[in-house]
């Protein structure tokens, strides 16, 4: 359980539908929160890594025009892209390029403004995430993929609409006392409710996920801000938090190539398992964690992938509220991406914010009693690619 790469500032921006400005004045929103909480200025910074999903950019090449912004040149700057799961996988290369001595600070702001383009484009766009040959010309989108999943898993394993509605609930319950978030509402099983005319989000979209069992596009911005345990001593950090352990994988992009959907997203747990050994650690071990919550079913997947719940049982965890902040393994306090939104670049980033905060004991109302181990788990396209970081205090 090597500690030699830190997280020293943390940053986010506000997740909103319809974000004002440019994507140089969303970045500098978590630009400016994370370098203030480091307590650092640009001349410190090495380098920086920037991540998006280009699709959605209108502009080309947008790590040197923020670079420029936000005044880091003539340091070096580097793209990231890996769809949904960017700036998970940033994180990662800072923590290499850290390790291998080249660098010794690293900013890495994950940004996305999704607003730029229609909803129809968005999803026409994220169609594109699968095989352009032989996938993606049949019309397949984000919702119909995880609804592949959740169709397997209902009929293999005895998931129920309302254990997937439980998990909106939970995600419900901590949007309202996230101020970043998109969505601070509550939701009740009556919102569910496909006899009432005034339940919007009992509306189907890819049976059996209904409009409440997806997560929403949105703008925004991350930023975390990486140093070496040499670093961390001279700038005299009071609250460093650790990168215990890294796992990643990738997997094939067409369906058909994948045999058994009811077994859940296979780099979850590829990527669990590495994470794990390198921590030195196991599920035992997670006070708190942050998984991607796309669609409902993509939690309760989460949950069996990391270990929390053996295949098939991850159910349970939701029925017993094992899985509040209260619960023996809180997941998402922060409302997850079904209430805070999804903006794709700033996704991964947001979640490492989240537990940072969380072991420094600075999470507000949100704030897990005590943690000391908390793990993000951050996936790419319908399971594309897979990032699980392991942080310790």
């Amino acid at each position: 359980m090597a500690k030699d790469v830190a997280v020293i500032g943390v940053g986010q921006s506000h997740f909103v539908r319809g974000y004002e400005g440019s994507i140089r004045e969303l970045a500098f929103e978590a630009f400016r929160e994370a370098m203030q909480d480091a307590g650092i200025t640009q001349k410190q910074v090495d380098a920086s890594i920037f991540c998006s999903a280009p699709e959605y950019d209108k502009q080309r090449s947008p790590a040197g025009v923020l670079a420029e912004y936000l005044g880091l040149i003539p340091q070096p700057t580097f793209y990231v892209e890996t769809v949904c799961s960017s700036s998970s996988t940033g994180v990662k290369i800072g923590y290499g390029l850290i390790k291998s001595g080249l660098h010794d600070v690293i900013v890495v702001l994950g940004f996305q403004k999704m607003s730029e383009i229609t909803s129809a484009e968005s999803q026409e766009r994220m169609g594109r995430g699968a095989d352009i040959q032989w996938e993606a010309p049949f019309g397949t989108m984000m919702p119909a993929y995880y609804a592949l999943y959740a169709q397997a898993y209902m009929a293999k394993n005895g998931l129920t609409h309302d254990d997937l509605m439980n998990v909106r609930v939970k995600a419900a319950t901590y949007g309202q006392i996230n101020e970043r978030a998109v969505y601070r509402k509550g939701v009740k099983p009556e919102d569910f409710d496909p006899k009432n005319p005034e339940a919007k989000l009992a509306a189907p979209v890819a049976l059996p996920l209904r409009v409440g069992d997806c997560c929403a596009n949105a703008d925004g911005s991350s930023c975390i801000i990486l140093a070496s345990k040499k670093k961390v001593k001279e700038l005299g950090i009071k609250k460093p938090v650790y990168i215990l352990g890294l796992g990643a994988a990738s997997e094939a992009v067409n369906m058909a190539a994948r045999p058994d959907c009811a077994q859940g997203i296979k780099v979850a747990k590829v990527a669990a398992d590495v994470a794990y050994k390198m921590a030195g650690a196991g599920p035992q071990d997670i006070d708190v964690a942050e998984v991607h919550d796309c669609f409902t079913i993509a939690e309760i997947m989460a949950y069996e992938a990391l270990g929390f719940a053996p295949v098939g049982e991850g159910k349970q965890l939701i029925r017993e509220k094992a899985t509040y902040r209260e619960g023996k393994i809180p997941v998402n306090v922060d409302g997850g991406l079904l209430s805070k939104g999804h903006p794709i670049g700033a996704t991964g980033g947001s979640q490492i914010r989240t537990i940072v905060l969380q072991l420094r004991g600075e999470a507000g109302p949100m704030q897990v009693k005590d943690p000391e181990i908390g793990l993000v788990h951050n996936i790419g396209g319908v399971g594309l690619y897979g990032n699980v970081t392991i942080f310790g205090r």
